[in-house]
């Protein structure tokens, strides 16, 4: 019976919890964005190389137990260790590189969990250093897509 009334209690205080749109003017803010504006990034894939390899990584501070994800993802030819490489570098591709974007119209928590994004490698030859902490996993969904999907 108590297991019933705690779980009541959290179903309760989970339905009145504010809601906040996955802004980027809402969340938490530390980002070190490295890449440009890519014009070339069709002459690497046009020369027969690989447009993008990148080592993706989601870590998760506040968590006690192993935190830290890593997948590869290269894009032409698709491929690497990211389980939606062909969506990712599709998206990756209309963003120039930029792994981050304009966030979509998910509406998500303010419950704080943050996860640190992190990407590093090249995009049509160029470097990508990028990394950035949101608030939670709904954030990050809403403002970098299938990117950092995995």
């Amino acid at each position: 019976m108590p297991h019933l009334v705690a779980t009541a209690l959290a179903g309760a205080a989970l339905a009145v919890l504010p809601v906040m749109p996955a802004t980027a003017e809402q969340t938490a803010d530390h980002t070190t964005d490295h890449t440009t504006d890519h014009t070339s990034d069709q002459t690497a894939a046009q020369r027969g190389g690989v447009r993008g390899q990148l080592r993706l990584t989601l870590t998760y501070p506040g968590q006690s137990t192993s935190g830290t994800r890593t997948v590869t993802l290269r894009c032409e030819p698709h491929g690497g260790s990211h389980p939606s490489a062909a969506k990712a570098c599709a998206e990756l591709g209309r963003r120039g590189g930029n792994p981050a974007r304009e966030a979509d119209d998910t509406v998500c928590t303010m419950i704080y969990s943050p996860v640190v994004a992190s990407a590093k490698g090249t995009w049509g030859g160029r470097p990508v250093d990028f990394r950035k902490e949101y608030p939670n996993d709904c954030v990050l969904r809403s403002q970098t897509g299938s990117v950092f999907a995995f």
